[in-house]
């Protein structure tokens, strides 16, 4: 069983999952990472030249390959949910995890991270916090439906999130 871990930009997903394998004894996979090493190029530059809709596409068939191989943490990209068929893989393939904070915290969390602008480019043509307010209210219902647990990172240490999920996942195999 893969434990995938979703959620909008900037909600702990990576920092979450890298914690989350070293307790568990399972490989950290980001798919996100995975995408860059693919394809020799960072997300906004393949976007640049190619657009999300190729983008998503190519995001896909990393999810597909990186949760064929079993006892993952799987950080994903925050649209991974936009498509039907990856929610059916993550939950054929693992226990998923929706990882959430304020529309506030992931606006100061993406302001002080100095890779946003190579690996998060912008979504809409809106101000960030505009883009941020719209996106969330648009994929919210996508995560709530895709999630088998949402936990509310607001404040939370890493440790606790981590004994969250381990205590989900001891439930699901």
């Amino acid at each position: 069983m893969n434990i995938f871990l979703i959620g909008y930009r900037c909600t702990g997903k990576t920092t979450v999952g890298r914690r989350l394998a070293v307790l568990t004894g399972r490989r950290f996979v980001d798919t996100d990472d995975c995408f860059t090493d693919r394809h020799g190029v960072t997300i906004t530059e393949f976007v640049a030249d190619y657009g999300w809709e190729a983008f998503r596409k190519q995001e896909s068939v990393v999810l597909d390959t990186v949760s064929r191989e079993d006892g993952n943490v799987v950080s994903t990209g925050g649209g991974i949910v936009l498509k039907p068929e990856n929610v059916s893989l993550m939950k054929d393939r693992g226990l998923v995890v929706w990882l959430m904070a304020s529309k506030e915290t992931i606006l100061d969390r993406m302001s002080a991270d100095p890779a946003s602008a190579d690996f998060r480019p912008g979504l809409t043509d809106y101000p960030l916090q505009e883009e941020i307010a719209r996106t969330l209210a648009e994929r919210t219902p996508l995560y709530e439906n895709a999630m088998d647990l949402s936990v509310d990172t607001e404040g939370m240490a890493v440790e606790d999130i981590c004994r969250r999920v381990i205590g989900a996942a001891g439930g699901k195999g």
